[in-house]
């Protein structure tokens, strides 16, 4: 692989402002001595700790030789075809580009390559439920049934949508059955369901849930969650090519995602896919939307109040604490508890929730989000108190926890790489 390149620079407002940059470029193979493909992210913090790194004359070669020795193995020990990152420091960006966006075109990935983002669009949905709250379309606290009059007096009517964004619903399945193929036979479900749980006491991860969730918010907006999306969510945090459904004019920065007999494939629409799992976009766009997170101040009032409050925690789930897409932890964090809580447990299992008053999750935080679909696979973190922020995106669905040590490698690299 040659086409490595390292953009590196400082973000202005989203008016449009210029940028300084500084661009860097270089053939992989002469950076750094390859390591075994099969080592993994953790066992590379103790390596990249050495003294020699934080004594790099420049920082940017310095983050450059950090990332690659996480980035390279975990592509060659999972053969990942491409993989995209950008860390943000106070400001400063620095893009990292591996492989191919396509093996069957040789094209590589840049920063501008389009990902399917899978799970990481829950926070999309998040925000837009926040920003209709903050505009008096709804109120969190509503019931389905405010909205969906077939929903009216069921047992899921019993949640809020704030226990709907919080998968704290009553105990809804990881995915709809494979029965459920519009919209119509998902309210024929909704409505004979029957939950695990009382609303507020156990959360289980699910597609249907916050799909629900954010397809009531577009509803409240008089939109479909596309509409809203890229009419007004995107628009409003900066994003410029992040889709729902990709437009023909960006099908051609669309990478090819891989699965495990290496077709090349995309993601079925579903259901509240987009809702759910259906977001694409690049490191360029999603750097940028971490920016809006750390620092919310240049939004607009009513977007920045909807940002913030997706910050909030809600629920205690003991490694963790769930809020609104966001999960988040005290900073600093071992890795441990960022695997724990990242685990198949929380995936896949329903855990006891705590509910927290609203301010209670104090001090530095760490927000994270995984996202996959069957031929990508996504990890993004970021940290207020301290202007950071990491995406790292790849066109093949390897193992979370891969994904969650190599975000933490790189972001334990940051102070000796001078940032």
């Amino acid at each position: 692989m040659t086409g490595f390149f390292l953009r590196r620079k400082k973000l202005g407002d989203n008016t449009g402002l210029p940028s300084r940059r500084l661009i860097c470029k270089g053939n992989m193979a002469s950076m750094t001595r390859p390591l075994h493909p099969f080592w993994s992210a953790a066992a590379l913090i103790c390596t990249l700790a050495a003294p020699a790194l934080g004594h790099a004359a420049d920082d940017g070669a310095a983050l450059r030789t950090a990332v690659d020795a996480v980035i390279r193995p975990l592509m060659a020990a999972h053969d990942v075809p491409g993989m995209a990152v950008a860390v943000t420091v106070d400001g400063r960006v620095s893009y990292f580009n591996y492989g191919l966006a396509s093996r069957a075109t040789k094209s590589a990935v840049s920063e501008h390559t389009l990902f399917e983002l899978g799970s990481i669009s829950k926070t999309f949905a998040a925000t837009l439920a926040t920003y209709a709250q903050e505009q008096g379309m709804l109120s969190l606290a509503d019931h389905p049934g405010a909205w969906l009059q077939a929903l009216k007096g069921s047992a899921l009517d019993r949640a809020t949508l704030l226990q709907l964004g919080t998968y704290t619903a009553g105990g809804l399945p990881l995915q709809m059955p494979d029965e459920v193929d519009d919209l119509a036979q998902a309210m024929r479900y909704f409505q004979g369901w029957e939950p695990q749980a009382a609303p507020g006491t156990v959360r289980r991860y699910s597609n249907p849930s916050l799909g629900l969730f954010g397809y009531v918010a577009a509803l409240a907006m008089k939109r479909d969650f596309a509409g809203a999306a890229e009419d007004i969510l995107f628009p409003q945090l900066g994003l410029r090519h992040t889709y729902i459904k990709v437009p023909a004019s960006a099908q051609g920065n669309y990478a090819w995602g891989y699965n495990r007999d290496n077709q090349a494939i995309r993601v079925n629409p579903g259901v509240f896919d987009g809702e759910a799992y259906g977001a694409k976009s690049s490191t360029a766009d999603m750097i940028r939307y971490l920016q809006a997170n750390i620092d919310p101040s240049r939004l607009a009032a009513p977007m920045r109040r909807a940002v913030e409050a997706t910050h909030v925690g809600h629920f205690d789930m003991g490694p963790m604490v769930q809020g609104l897409g966001w999960e988040q932890y005290p900073y600093p964090v071992t890795l441990n508890r960022l695997l724990e809580g990242n685990s198949e447990q929380m995936l896949r299992e329903a855990n006891p929730a705590r509910p927290l008053a609203a301010g209670a999750a104090k001090g530095a935080r760490l927000f994270n989000k995984t996202g996959s679909t069957g031929g990508f696979g996504g990890y993004v973190l970021f940290v207020p108190e301290k202007k950071i922020g990491i995406v790292i995106l790849a066109n093949r669905n390897y193992p979370i926890p891969e994904r969650v040590k190599a975000g933490y490698a790189i972001l334990q690299q940051l102070p000796a790489a001078g940032y």
